[in-house]
């Protein structure tokens, strides 16, 4: 893996290039190659290797190369396949048959494995999954890892909510530490380590945690303890005080951070990769993301704040006002859904609980968000990131209170 920043803003946030390399196939003569995607980007969330809703072969309709980096937990396979079976196979990339596409491996997914902190003790971390409340130790964290290949893996974390105690903040942060250095002692083949950085809502505890990592030698960093309960208030000075004592030439990713007004902050304080969790929540609720993407400013009077389920950033298919409008979701969308389907045929789907409405709505939230990332990052190369982050979440506080006057 190879990583540079490209551009600065004015402050914090960074434009970069991040290569890994792929296509790397045990029994055919496809031969490895580079793929450069430009950060800040978005990391595709998926339940065991594939996107919730979109099959592969509808995967080559999302921009490309930026949805060429997915994300996934290896936590995902404690029922089912065994690791010794995925190993045989080649790892995840020969398994699903993604072999042009980058995985990168994180304990906690923010959707369907999601920290415990009451039940994680010095021997592992403890998951809420859908089979269960599990503890995995770092040697088994790391055997999935081995049989996987993925292109880039995070270290087993101790997460906890912003309402611990103090001793046990500084407690997650010890075990977060030793268990980076376990995993770094029991991976084989070493890789692409992405250091875990941990510390609740403590500003001290974050910077310690980020202070130690950044002695290991890691590939990257990787932000955890973040849509755990702070409040967005907080979120600055806790992400301030940690890629302050990160080196620059390495990529940092998060996790928990969901909603754009987060991922501009998040960006604003120099994070570079990004969880798709936004999405697939967006999605299984019926929601369509609709806010501009060329023109962050718009007039506000000129929004349909009629239409009930509209906040100016996305619209709820499932309202009944959407079951006569034969327009696209949103007007001059490229995605495969806008240019084939109407909000009325979307909105029937979703009626009828037909899965088509959920691949058609992740399809096109999926292209859009790349999109919003896209913007940003033309944002930052232009030296305007400060008035895109001010005019978007401006917009988006308009729309939200005007609609409810005209509630």
């Amino acid at each position: 893996m190879k990583f540079a920043v490209k551009a600065w803003s004015k402050g914090r946030a960074r434009a970069g290039v991040i290569q890994f390399v792929v296509g790397s196939r045990s029994n055919s003569p496809l031969h490895p190659t580079e793929i450069e995607i430009e950060t800040p980007a978005l990391l595709l969330s998926t339940r065991k290797g594939l996107p919730f809703f979109i099959s592969p072969d509808l995967l080559p309709s999302l921009p490309s190369p930026d949805s060429h980096l997915l994300q996934f937990s290896p936590l995902h396979f404690l029922e089912g396949i065994t690791p010794e079976t995925i190993s045989a196979i080649g790892g995840l990339h020969e398994m699903v048959g993604l072999h042009e596409y980058g995985f990168a491996a994180v304990p906690r997914d923010s959707i369907v494995c999601l920290p415990h902190c009451d039940c994680t003790n010095k021997l592992g971390a403890s998951f809420e999954t859908p089979f269960g409340r599990i503890l995995i130790k770092p040697s088994e964290y790391m055997k999935f890892i081995s049989s996987m290949k993925p292109n880039s893996w995070t270290s087993l974390a101790d997460e906890v909510p912003a309402w611990v105690s103090e001793k046990r903040n500084k407690t997650s942060v010890d075990r977060t530490v030793r268990w980076l250095d376990d995993c770094i002692a029991l991976s084989s083949k070493g890789g692409n380590i992405f250091g875990a950085i941990v510390g609740g809502s403590s500003v001290e505890e974050r910077r310690r945690s980020a202070q130690e990592v950044a002695k290991r030698n890691v590939s990257g960093y990787w932000i955890g303890g973040f849509g755990l309960g702070e409040s967005m208030e907080d979120l600055s000075p806790l992400l301030n005080a940690v890629t302050d004592c990160l080196p620059e030439q390495k990529p940092r990713q998060i996790c928990g951070l969901g909603l754009p007004e987060e991922v501009l902050q998040g960006i604003d304080s120099g994070v570079d990769l990004f969880d798709a969790s936004y999405i697939y929540n967006l999605t299984t609720g019926g929601f369509a993301v609709t806010f501009p993407l060329e023109r962050i400013v718009r007039n506000v009077s000129d929004s349909k704040l009629s239409n009930k389920g509209s906040d100016g950033t996305k619209i709820n298919l499932n309202n009944a006002v959407y079951r006569k409008d034969n327009s696209p979701i949103v007007d001059g969308c490229r995605c495969y859904s806008c240019q084939n389907h109407t909000k009325a045929y979307i909105s029937h789907l979703l009626n009828v609980n037909e899965m088509l409405a959920l691949i058609l709505l992740e399809i096109h939230n999926t292209h859009h968000y790349l999109g919003f990332f896209r913007a940003i990052r033309e944002a930052i190369k232009g030296g305007k990131f400060e008035e895109f982050q001010h005019h978007f979440i401006e917009d988006s506080r308009d729309h939200i209170f005007a609609a409810a006057l005209s509630a």
